[in-house]
Parts: structure tokens; sequence; C-alpha cells
């Protein structure tokens, strides 16, 4: 499949994209870092867009 490099890209940014604005909400009293609870809502971000972002059946019959 050639469009693999672009799903697993776009899956890895979706992960990240959580984990940035998931830091960067906090304030500087509760100190920096992140939580579990974003690295498992990243994570289900990321399993969630790879769901999405896979090939269709193409099949003709």
């Amino acid at each position: 499949m050639k469009d693999r490099g672009l799903r697993t890209f776009v899956t890895v940014l979706a992960g990240l994209a959580v984990i940035y604005f998931g830091s960067t909400g906090r304030s500087p009293e509760e100190g920096g870092g992140i939580s579990g609870g974003v690295v498992v809502l990243a994570l289900l971000t990321a399993l969630l867009v790879w769901h999405l972002t896979r090939p269709g059946d193409k099949t003709v019959k």
C-alpha cells in the first residue's frame, strides 16, 4: 500500500497535536509536563485516525 506513509504521518500528527494542546492548556501552578490522561487520549485519537484513514474496498465485481 503506497499511502501507508501518509496514513502513518497523519496518525502521528494527530497524537502529537493532542499532546501539545493538552500540555499547553495547563496553568503554571499545576506544573509542567503531561498527565496520563492526555497520553491515553492521544493514543485513542491516533487509533481513531488510523481506523478512519484505512483504504476502502476497491474491488470491482
